[in-house]
């Protein structure tokens, strides 16, 4: 946040720890999904300690039952059953050599984000495979941009690099969930790992949502879908989301965004299980599709929905305005046009 810092952490310890100079909003305090055990951190650990130090042994991944289904968290160590996120657009470092997506670029909070928003799961040598893991998905990656740190292994899941988040203090808490996130560069979505090595987004809510047109005075109420579930600055925040002209109906031509289209600019709603319709939208006309990654992603009327990048927002920072906004609607791209869907009569 230029001029001063992000965010109102939940417990003083937080706040001290990253040295957060202005507490936005007082004792915001949001229920997170808690996993099936119960096991409380050292005192000397919490979830959200930064990384400052290379590794001295191997990490271990586990997984744990959640809200969210069966999912990744540390399996040993001061941080046992902290969870693990992956974050979507650091595809294109695979995909294009461009440095990972949650690196030390400078961004609006001034943190780092590697080591202090969501600090990277470290390992010396080979990544242990704990319970509920296949062993076959993990690796590591290395990593070159952690401020203060030499060269460092990062686990890898299925190929995505793995990461705490700095709202999660306790075993159980999941407050970067569904994260559609323009702090990090470029813009994507963190979401909890399941055991396969996808994301693990939970259910679907498609909401109304009234907001601003490319910035304008003008409205729309369109159709949405509920993100950021845990996140104290924006708990259940709505994106539009938008179909593609050139997306076949009942799954047909599946597939028309993929690759950096899907990675990068319009990220595909996903969901784990049926997606739940909210007042005034049709239950009936929600359904899924099967990407070709194994995901699950969310249709209307049998067309698949997409989040459009330039809609990502975290009040008061200098993304996107820091406010709802609906900056897509009727673009067209190489990969036809995409619309929003406005609300029923």
């Amino acid at each position: 946040m230029e001029g001063s810092t992000l965010l109102a952490a939940r417990r003083p310890r937080v706040l001290a720890a990253l040295s957060l100079a202005l507490l936005v909003a007082p004792a915001i305090v949001v229920a997170s999904p808690v996993f099936a055990h119960t096991r409380v951190l050292a005192d000397s650990a919490s979830c959200a300690d930064a990384v400052t130090s290379v590794p001295t042994g191997p990490a271990t991944v586990s997984a744990a039952r959640s809200a969210f289904g069966k999912v990744l968290v540390i399996g040993s160590g001061d941080y046992t059953g902290c969870s693990l996120y992956l974050l979507t657009s650091d595809q294109l470092h695979a995909m294009t050599g461009q440095p990972f997506a949650c690196s030390d670029g400078a961004n609006a909070i001034g943190l780092a984000c590697d080591t202090v928003l969501w600090p990277a799961l470290l390992t010396q040598g080979a990544p242990i495979a704990g319970p509920g893991v296949n062993p076959t998905l993990l690796g590591t990656v290395t990593r070159t941009d952690l401020p203060g740190l030499p060269s460092v292994k990062q686990v890898t899941y299925a190929g995505y690099p793995l990461y705490r988040f700095f709202l999660d203090e306790e075993v159980g808490e999941t407050d970067g969930a569904d994260l559609f996130d323009p702090v990090t560069s470029p813009t994507g979505t963190w979401y909890l790992v399941n055991s396969r090595g996808r994301p693990a987004p939970g259910r679907a809510h498609i909401e109304l949502e009234t907001a601003p047109v490319d910035g304008t005075a003008s409205e729309a109420t369109v159709l949405s879908v509920s993100m950021d579930h845990g996140f104290v600055l924006l708990p259940d925040g709505r994106f539009p989301v938008y179909t593609l002209s050139t997306d076949g109906r009942g799954g047909r031509d599946k597939g028309a965004c993929g690759g950096l289209c899907a990675a990068l600019y319009w990220p595909p709603v996903l969901t784990s299980g049926r997606p739940v319709a909210g007042p005034g939208v049709d239950q009936n006309a929600l359904g899924t599709s099967v990407r070709p990654d194994g995901t699950h992603q969310v249709t209307y009327h049998g067309r698949p929905l997409y989040l459009f990048e330039n809609d990502a927002y975290i009040p008061t920072l200098p993304y996107n305005g820091g406010a709802a906004s609906i900056n897509g609607a009727g673009l067209s791209t190489p990969w036809g046009v995409f619309n929003t869907i406005p609300a029923l009569p």
